[in-house]
This record gives C-alpha cells, sequence and structure tokens, in this order.
C-alpha cells in the first residue's frame, strides 16, 4: 500500500479508501443489498490487513448503521491514531427548518450523534454531505471551525458540489480566519469525468484532495458483461447515473477489458489504477474480499502515457447525473436527494 497527505491536511491516508456504504443493517434504511455485521466486519479486517487506513461512512447510511459497525470494527482491530475515519452530515431537513433549528446546531446535533454512532472521540475528515441551499455557508463554515477548535474534528471536506460552491466556501474561510475545505468527493471514474473541466483545475490550484466515489461506476467498470447483482438490480439510484449513456460508456469498459486481458489482471485493477493517475485515494466501496484486492494491487499497476490515452480518447460529454443532476436551488427537501 502507499500513502499520500491528504491535501493540507495533516492526515497521511492510504491510497485506497474504503468506501462503507455497502457496510449497514440491510432491514433499516433504503439499501437491502448491504452487509450485516459480521460480514462487514470481515472486509475491514481485511482491509486493515492490506494497509487500508481510511474509511468513509455517512450518517445517512442505513440509519446510521453504517457508522456503528465501522466504529465497532475500527475500535476493535486497530489503534485510533492509526486509522483515518471520514464519516458525512447532511443538509438541515424540511423539519428542522421549520422548527427553526440553526445550521450551526444542527450540524452540532449530527457530529454528535455520528460520534456516538463512531463510539469516538473524534473525526479525522468531517464531510459536507451535499451543498446546503437552506443554510448560508459561512453559517456551515463557522460550525466546522467550531468542531475542529472543540476538539470533535480534525480536517473537513466537502461532497457532490460545484467548483464555484469549494471556492466559494473556501475563500469565506479565508477571510474570516475560518477552517478551510481539504477535501472533495465528487462522482468521477472512467465514464464520468465532467469534473475534469473545472473542479479539478481548482483543486490542484488549492492543493485539495481528490477523493471521489463511485470510482468503479457502481461495477460497470469491473466486469465487461451485465452487471447480475442483487445491489445492481434493486440500485434504481445507479441505474440512474448510468444507464442513458451505457452504450457510449460501454466503448470505453471495453478498452479496460483489453488492457486487463494484456495485463492479466483484472478489470478493477486497471480501472483504479487509472483512477489513481488523477486523484488522492478514490473510495472505493467492497462488499466482498475479492473487491479489496483487486482495489489494493491497482496502487502498483503502472500504466504509461499511450495506455492512459487509449482509455480516454472515446469520452464523450456527460450530462450530470446522481446527486449532482438534483443539486439545485429549486431542491427544498434535500433528505429526498441524498440517496448515494
Amino acid at each position: 500500500m502507499q500513502y499520500i497527505r491528504l491535501g493540507s491536511s495533516d492526515l497521511n491516508v492510504s491510497r485506497i479508501c474504503m468506501g462503507c456504504m455497502g457496510f449497514g443493517d440491510p432491514t433499516k434504511g433504503q439499501h437491502s443489498w448491504t452487509l450485516g455485521e459480521t460480514e462487514s466486519r470481515e472486509i475491514i479486517r481485511h482491509g486493515l490487513e492490506q494497509g487500508i487506513n481510511f474509511y468513509d461512512t455517512a450518517i445517512a447510511y442505513q440509519l446510521g448503521s453504517s457508522e456503528r459497525y465501522v466504529g465497532r470494527a475500527l475500535r476493535e482491530m486497530a489503534k485510533r491514531d492509526e486509522v483515518v475515519v471520514a464519516t458525512k452530515f447532511l443538509p438541515r431537513t424540511a423539519q428542522q427548518l421549520a422548527d427553526g433549528v440553526s445550521g450551526r446546531r444542527a450540524i452540532t446535533l449530527s457530529l454528535d450523534q455520528s460520534l456516538h454512532n463512531l463510539g469516538m472521540d473524534y473525526i479525522d475528515l468531517y464531510i459536507c454531505h451535499i451543498w446546503d441551499y437552506n443554510t448560508p455557508v459561512l453559517e456551515i463554515m463557522e460550525a466546522l471551525h467550531h468542531a475542529i477548535r472543540a476538539g470533535k474534528v480534525r480536517a473537513i471536506g466537502i461532497s457532490n458540489c460545484h467548483a464555484w460552491q469549494l471556492a466559494k466556501a473556501n475563500a469565506l474561510a479565508e477571510r474570516e480566519g475560518l477552517t478551510p475545505f481539504v477535501s472533495v468527493q465528487s462522482h468521477y471514474n472512467l465514464i464520468m469525468r465532467e469534473d475534469e473541466r473545472e473542479l479539478f483545475g481548482l483543486c490542484a490550484e488549492d492543493n485539495i484532495a481528490l477523493t471521489p466515489y463511485s470510482a468503479l461506476a457502481s461495477g460497470r467498470l469491473s466486469r465487461p458483461g451485465e452487471i447480475q447483482t442483487r445491489r445492481a438490480q434493486e440500485d434504481d439510484y445507479a441505474k440512474g447515473k448510468y444507464d442513458k449513456t451505457a452504450h457510449q460508456d460501454q466503448i470505453i469498459i471495453n478498452c479496460v477489458a483489453e488492457l486487463a486481458g494484456q495485463y492479466q489482471v483484472s478489470m478493477t485493477e486497471v480501472s483504479l489504477a487509472w483512477l489513481l493517475t488523477k486523484v488522492s485515494a478514490p473510495v472505493v466501496g467492497a462488499t466482498k474480499r475479492h473487491h479489496v484486492d483487486g482495489a489494493v494491487k491497482a496502487v502498483d499497476l503502472q500504466l504509461n502515457d499511450d495506455e492512459i490515452l487509449y482509455l480516454e480518447e472515446c469520452y464523450q460529454p456527460h450530462a450530470l447525473s446522481g446527486i449532482m443532476a438534483q443539486n439545485t436551488p429549486q431542491t427544498k427537501d434535500q433528505t429526498q436527494v441524498w440517496t448515494r
């Protein structure tokens, strides 16, 4: 495993971040395909054994049970200062808005609940899950800065935002003497590269780490044919992100399969090896041991410039999809948006 400093923070993270959305009580929340606690622990243990020290979850995942599973496993299997735990908070709910709960109060309540779920005294990377159009960004930055000053959070990040939003938030933080976002978690992979237009330039200029989700396009970049998993059958959100562009994306998927055959490695390794040339640490979901193995092996696979060009040259522009397609000022009840 290789390790990297996460943007301008003092967090030292593995080049692979284990995405923990697949962990959580399958009888709770939106997904029935998630792993129970025993199976989740096995995957987390294997990740630790392979050198992964970076784990990403969210309070939204299966009604907090993902946080609880991840927290219990890491507390028992690793030293706290040897792992980097990331979790996320949501915008204020419609009910909180109606009840007059302030943005700062909502973040404090969510943070304290996440700390309780994780069974930890602090969170290494606390991430705004989606831009909150109903709360002034300065109020959010002040609340997060206060959490850092209180010792509850080490660094902050943001997910599912446009480049202008990240630039605005960090400019306000600089002006007001507050803590800036050090990372951004966006939807980016070989068949969804729209963030290269503006977000990548901003992050390179300001040393903001890129930790994209959907690194394998919900499995599409890890196998050549139709996906037959339970998640593929039931996850309408993932279908909505990729089904409309399936024909043009298949050309790139075929290129991944061809290179994998030449190297005699998995498509996962090729897809992630390409991604690792672009970002700090992709968030890779894992519900089987071989998912972990493929991600870890990708760190050592070096693609040459011609191979990188071969994988990229057939890409065509995509419309925004998933959360980002819904991330607009018109979204009032953002509890309906975060289904990733």
